[in-house]
């Protein structure tokens, strides 16, 4: 076999031993949401404005035992869904997943990424969390989506950071040591890595790690297994993601945590500093902030494929002409104390709470302020903090 064919076989038998995420299934709609798999939501961050369609098509790609799926499924019910995994373990679970939550409106198919070509048409979202990483040859990968995003289309990428990564590396490669010949025996590679921490002092680093960072969810095998002993891992910083982006063909929309990635949050105590990063390019300025936080464990972003068109309202004119409506992600509406899309806590004023409850998807932005009492300013506040989608008048 080829070293990708082996490579391939290798996290195959990996997902058939430990199908993964591990996340239960349900007989019902999974709670909550992720609104990077809400195409309003997801659309509107890339674009500022709501899409003009909602009957898309959907690619899960490494989709593994479908749990984005069904999220992908449910929360855009007028789209199609495609899942494609080189587990057919996993693929299996996935499959029974979707079937017991009802969602129908999908299909499976035994592919790895490099095969996707073999699947018909163009997809209006590709999403991708935790899978690029994990193949031989990452640019290869990305190339072979980037083809099958049609134009306007967003593909969402999660991808680990190596900065934040450090001490689970050196766990893989002290169990690897430890496994010798017996490497690739995953369950095997299970028992020797709990062995080690059940041995370690408690104050020894790698520990101390994972206790504070992991252990809540490495408690299970399956966790355990996909973090400790996978056979095929390539970590980031921010100048190797941006060789793998470029690689793309496509252009670089966002890091879905924006705030994160503000120097402000770090240097705002010094601001002659602040002014000296003004001479840096956006790259740049991302690698000073991952220097000084090295706490990065993954990059998650938005590519996107030309022409999208793009609003920031800042003309009055364009925003009083707006239809505006609440964010299909926010959770304890009605009240007003909400969490935004990010499932943060928002705490809305009376008459911000008056404005949202006029979001009716029909009236216009200065048809709401005609009956609200709300400054202009406010309205692009609740607009930044994600509570509101905008169609242009």
């Amino acid at each position: 076999m080829s070293d990708s064919q082996t490579v391939s076989a290798a996290v195959a038998k990996l997902y058939n031993t430990y199908p993964f995420p591990p996340d239960p299934l349900l007989d019902e709609p999974p709670p909550g949401y992720n609104w990077r798999w809400n195409w309003l939501s997801a659309y509107s961050f890339c674009t500022g404005q709501k899409p003009q369609r909602q009957d898309i098509r959907i690619l899960d790609a490494g989709c593994g035992t479908g749990v984005g799926t069904e999220y992908l499924v449910h929360l855009n019910p007028q789209a199609n869904v495609v899942g494609i995994d080189l587990s057919p373990g996993a693929l299996a679970m996935a499959k029974e997943r979707c079937q017991r939550s009802g969602a129908n409106r999908v299909e499976f198919h035994n592919l790895s990424l490099f095969d996707v070509e073999q699947l018909p048409g163009e997809f209006d979202l590709i999403n991708c969390v935790g899978v690029l990483h994990h193949t031989h040859d990452p640019i290869r990968g990305i190339q072979a989506l980037a083809k099958k995003l049609a134009p306007g289309g967003f593909f969402h990428i999660f991808v680990y950071g190596e900065l934040g990564r450090w001490e689970i590396q050196l766990m893989q490669k002290a169990i690897a040591l430890l496994q010798g010949d017996k490497r690739g025996d995953y369950r095997d590679g299970v028992q020797v890595g709990r062995q080690i921490f059940a041995s370690l002092p408690e104050n020894n680093r790698i520990v101390k790690y994972e206790k504070q960072r992991w252990s809540m969810e490495n408690h299970m095998d399956e966790h355990f297994a996909d973090m400790y002993v996978h056979p095929q891992e390539i970590d980031y910083n921010i100048e190797t993601l941006f060789e793998l982006i470029d690689a793309s063909g496509l252009e670089f929309i966002g890091f879905s945590n924006p705030s994160f990635w503000q120097l402000e949050r770090l240097l705002d105590k010094a601001p002659e500093l602040i002014e000296r990063s003004q001479g840096l390019s956006d790259r740049q300025r991302y690698r000073l902030i991952e220097l000084l936080d090295p706490e990065v464990t993954h990059y998650e972003f938005f590519l996107g494929r030309p022409p999208a068109i793009k609003t920031d309202w800042s003309e009055d004119k364009a925003l009083l002409a707006a239809i505006p409506e609440r964010n299909p992600c926010m959770d304890g509406w009605p009240s007003r104390g909400i969490f935004n899309q990010d499932y943060q806590i928002v705490n809305l004023s009376q008459e911000e709470f008056e404005f949202l409850q006029a979001c009716d998807a029909k009236s216009t932005v200065a048809e709401i302020l005609a009956s609200v009492q709300i400054e202009l300013k406010v309205v692009r506040t609740l607009f930044k903090q994600r509570l509101i989608l905008l169609t242009p008048g």
